[in-house]
């Protein structure tokens, strides 16, 4: 698997939650000197903490860990932060991988790993939770009649009530409302969502995919987000 990488926007804020020394000089000394801030917890215990009081742009979570189920901390995390989390671990099965995306982590990285897949996950990731501005005449998308979305403002609301949706969760859906009722394939979706390099990662679509039907489709509601078996999805028509 092959990613473009880039340098760290200044003062990017990096939380590396890993218990092994070794791995931790390793990611330390490759990020310092591309301009990353670098923040560790060996054992999880103050993530939570340092998350609101150093607010940090990016996790890298390991999920074999001292004090705490690394599972347990991404639900943690994602519960009360929008911050890009990317799983580093050893567990390298497709359970594994599942499971966090399930629980809300954007990226799943496994050991051993080069510096320069590590390097092109946080930009690619990066690049979906700080995202440039858009820029468009008009920003608020009718998606069903209490359904909005506002693209500017990157909010979903029902009957004027905010949904949280995670960065990757609204970068998924923006795809799929600007192609409205057009069939994008997994492989469209993965490059244009988690960037080049991600086209054969299938089942990530389809984990967010599901986190986004849980958040917009009601029970007993038409669907949303309608699925061609073995391509790939595309939002209902207006």
């Amino acid at each position: 698997m092959t990613f473009p990488t880039s340098e760290a926007p200044l003062a990017t804020k990096i939380l590396v939650v890993e218990d092994d020394p070794n791995i931790v000089d390793l990611i330390r000394s490759n990020l310092a000197v591309r301009g990353f801030e670098t923040l560790v917890s060996t054992d999880g215990g103050r993530v939570l903490q340092t998350l609101e009081t150093e607010r940090p742009d990016l996790i890298l979570l390991d999920l074999m860990l001292p004090s705490i189920d690394g599972f347990e901390l991404c639900k943690q995390v994602r519960e009360r932060s929008s911050v890009g989390v990317i799983v580093v671990s050893a567990r390298g099965g497709d359970h594994d991988k599942v499971a966090a995306l399930n629980l809300g982590a954007d990226d799943y990285l496994t050991k051993p790993f080069s510096i320069d897949e590590l390097l092109a996950r946080i930009a690619a990731t990066l690049r979906r939770t700080r995202p440039a501005p858009v820029e468009m005449q008009s920003t608020r998308i009718a998606l069903t009649d209490d359904l909005e979305m506002d693209l500017a403002n990157r909010q979903v609301t029902r009957d004027g009530t905010g949904l949280h949706l995670t960065p990757t969760e609204f970068a998924l859906l923006r795809e799929l409302v600007v192609n409205r009722g057009k069939l994008l394939t997994h492989a469209q979706l993965l490059r244009r969502v988690w960037g080049p390099g991600y086209e054969t990662e299938t089942e990530y679509v389809r984990v967010y995919v599901r986190r986004l039907r849980a958040k917009l489709e009601p029970e007993g509601s038409p669907p949303l987000i309608l699925t061609q078996p073995r391509v790939g999805y595309r939002l209902a028509p207006e």
